[in-house]
Formats: structure tokens, C-alpha cells, sequence
């Protein structure tokens, strides 16, 4: 008499898997990085970066590469950042304004900036240094904030 026939093999099931943005092209520092760039591609569920990743493409399009980003890689979360609007060294205009009453002069920033944040900037007519936050049209609003 023939032995039974074993039991099929279950086939083993398919992890899931994590789909991250990847650039298709070498980024380099300075770039703005745009959608065409990017890509998804997939990873095991058990794939773990060296550092903490990006996982989303709406995450990287627009902003900075703070770094080279090399095709196929994922994109660690620190090789990234805002756009500079204001340039550490490079003239800009300060705006002050309060009741109707609009100053504007040139300042000198002394770090970089984007948009929103609060930078120092050294006014280049008395050399006193003070607080503004930087604006979308690279202008630097001071005082009442």
C-alpha cells in the first residue's frame, strides 16, 4: 500500500511590505528637490535604515537637500530642510511696522533663515543687532511680532 501523500507546504506568506521615497537621480546639497525626482520604492518589512527615514514623498518635494542623496537610497530625515529665504551675510530688507507707520532699512543677517523662523540680524546703518522673523518674500519683519 502507497504511503500518504503529505500535506502541501503552506506557502509562506508574503511580508508586508514598506514603500519609501527614493531619489532617481545624485541630489546635491543646495538642490530643491522636486516630485520628478523621487521615487517609491519598496523594502521588507523587516528593513531597518541606519537613521530615521522619510516615508512620505509630500515630505521631500519642495524642500532642501541639506546633503548628497544618491538614487535608490532612502532619505534620512536630517539631509533635509526648508528653503533659505534669507542668506547668512547677503543684505536683506527689514520692515518695521506698527499703527500705520512702515521703516524699512538693510540688515545684515547673521544666520541663515526660512520662512517663519527668528533670526539675528545686524543693522547695517547703527550696527545693533536685533531679532526679525523671516517673511515668504525674503524680507525681514522686526519688532511687534
Amino acid at each position: 500500500m502507497a504511503a500518504p501523500l503529505a500535506a502541501p507546504l503552506a506557502a509562506p506568506l508574503a511580508s508586508p511590505e514598506i514603500m519609501l521615497p527614493v531619489p532617481v537621480v545624485t541630489i546635491y546639497p543646495g538642490d530643491t528637490i522636486k516630485e520628478s525626482m523621487l521615487r517609491m520604492q519598496a523594502y521588507p518589512s523587516t528593513f531597518k535604515a541606519r537613521a530615521a527615514v522619510i516615508d512620505a514623498p509630500l515630505a521631500i518635494a519642495g524642500r532642501q537637500a541639506r546633503r548628497m542623496l544618491l538614487p535608490g537610497e532612502p532619505v534620512p530625515v536630517n539631509a533635509v530642510d526648508d528653503p533659505r529665504l534669507v542668506s547668512r551675510n547677503t543684505p536683506t530688507q527689514m520692515v518695521f511696522e506698527e499703527n500705520g507707520l512702515v521703516i524699512t532699512t538693510v540688515g545684515s543677517p547673521l544666520q541663515n533663515g526660512g520662512l517663519g523662523e527668528t533670526i539675528r540680524v545686524r543693522n547695517t546703518d547703527t550696527n545693533r543687532i536685533v531679532l526679525g522673523t523671516v517673511m515668504a518674500d525674503g524680507r525681514i519683519k522686526i519688532g511687534a511680532q
